[in-house]
């Protein structure tokens, strides 16, 4: 695992252990936004997994309506 990937899923594991529990629950989807980001970069590895984290944050809005949507 390269040293990006790590520093990214470091990140990750701190805003969902730290900062997301201070926010009501939001998110539209199965898995969570977080918990797909993260799996997507353990999967892929920073570029493309942060890609798909980004892309998936960016359809978890009130006009899509979420649900089941797994890592690819």
């Amino acid at each position: 695992m390269s040293w990006a990937t790590r520093i990214i899923l470091l990140a990750i594991r701190f805003y969902q252990r730290v900062i997301s529990p201070t926010l009501p629950p939001s998110c539209r989807f199965v898995p969570s936004c977080s918990e797909y980001a993260y799996q997507a970069v353990q999967k892929y590895g920073a570029l493309r997994g942060s890609w798909l984290g980004l892309t998936r944050l960016l359809r978890c809005h009130p006009f899509h309506p979420g649900g089941y949507d797994p890592v690819p």
